[in-house]
C-alpha cells in the first residue's frame, strides 16, 4: 500500500482508554490523523480515521493489539458550505448512481471523506468528478449562478 489518503477503521474494545490506546499507538508511529472519529453503537466502537499512510497506520494499530483494524481508498468531495442542502443532492446523485456510502465523515480541512464498497469506487469516483466540475446547489442551479 503507498502514501496515500486512506481509511483506517479500527474496532475498539468496549473499555476506557481503548481511543487513548489508539491514539497514543499512532502517534508513536507518526501517524497524523486528519478528520474522524469514534462511533458507538449497542456498546461496539468503531473508529474511522483518514491517515496519509494506510500501511503505517495499520501496522501500529496491530503492533498495539488493537483491532482488527482494516484500511481502505477513500473518495474526498468538496461542498459549498455557503449553500444548504449540498449533502443531499450529492448523496442523491451517488444513490441515483447505485453507490451506497458506507461512512461518510468530514476532514480537517472541511473535504466530504466517502468510503464505498471496492465495487462502488469507480461509480463514486465519477459522480465526485462531475459533482467538483459542475456543483450544482440543492435547487439544481448552479453554484454563483442564483
Amino acid at each position: 500500500m503507498s502514501a496515500a489518503t486512506h481509511d483506517l477503521e479500527v474496532h475498539l474494545p468496549d473499555r476506557p482508554g481503548a481511543l487513548a490506546d489508539l491514539g497514543q499507538a499512532l502517534g508513536e508511529a507518526g501517524v497524523s490523523l486528519e478528520g474522524g472519529g469514534v462511533f458507538t453503537h449497542d456498546g461496539h466502537a468503531v473508529a474511522h480515521y483518514l491517515v496519509h499512510d494506510g500501511a503505517r497506520a495499520l501496522a501500529a494499530v496491530r503492533a498495539a493489539g488493537l483491532g482488527p483494524a482494516v484500511v481502505r481508498d477513500v473518495v474526498l468531495a468538496r461542498l459549498d458550505q455557503e449553500v444548504p442542502g449540498q449533502l443531499g443532492t450529492l448523496a442523491r446523485r451517488l444513490g441515483d448512481a447505485g453507490v451506497n456510502v458506507l461512512v461518510q465523515y468530514s476532514d480537517h480541512v472541511g473535504n466530504l471523506v466517502l468510503l464505498v464498497a471496492d465495487e462502488d469506487a469507480p461509480a463514486c469516483r465519477d459522480v465526485v468528478a462531475r459533482w467538483g466540475s459542475a456543483r450544482l446547489t440543492a435547487r439544481g442551479q448552479r453554484a454563483g449562478g442564483r
